[in-house]
């Protein structure tokens, strides 16, 4: 079977088995576990993504990490949010968003086989995210890392953008 044909397969299988235990559980009331358990609701999100990823694994289709990483990160940064309160962050926490896709890269590259290219790959986006995040979480107030000196990071990523910009044209010479 084919490796998009067999992740329809398995998707939809799960599909079944959550819906046979959801109506199981209508039926019969002390199934119905999840009630007596007291979570937040950010894992939810969580879970979601660690099931991205299990459908991703089951599929052979290690591609699937990067979604699954990046939608339990979010789970994770709503999780943060929710425990402490502090839902000003999501100004500068977005920014960990690309590194979240970053780290969906390297297990993507793990996974797949081609972990040379997914360090490559997600190193790149977890050095911009940090950089992204360590910028507005300064110039927005919810770092003080740097204090006044925040701007160097941008400085320093132009620098950045600047050598690998002529790095790549002179190994493409």
């Amino acid at each position: 079977m084919e490796r998009k044909r067999r992740g329809t397969v398995i998707g939809a299988l799960l599909l079944i088995l959550l819906g046979v235990w959801w109506l199981a559980a209508q039926l019969f009331p002390e199934l119905r576990i999840w009630e007596s358990l007291s979570f937040e609701w950010p894992l939810i999100v969580i879970a979601v993504g660690v099931v991205i990823l299990i459908i991703g694994l089951l599929s052979g289709q290690p591609d699937m990490a990067v979604p699954a990483v990046i939608v339990g990160g979010i789970g994770c940064l709503l999780y943060y949010q929710n425990s402490t309160g502090d839902w000003a962050s999501w100004a500068y926490a977005w920014a960990l968003i690309p590194g979240f896709a970053g780290l969906g890269t390297i297990l993507a590259g793990l996974l797949g086989g081609d972990l040379r290219r997914g360090l490559r790959d997600g190193f790149g986006l977890l050095l911009i995210s940090a950089i992204l995040f360590l910028i507005f979480g300064s110039l927005l107030g919810g770092l003080d890392l740097l204090g006044p000196y925040w701007p160097l990071l941008i400085i320093l990523a132009g620098v950045w953008v600047l050598i690998e910009t002529l790095w790549r044209r002179r190994s493409a010479r």
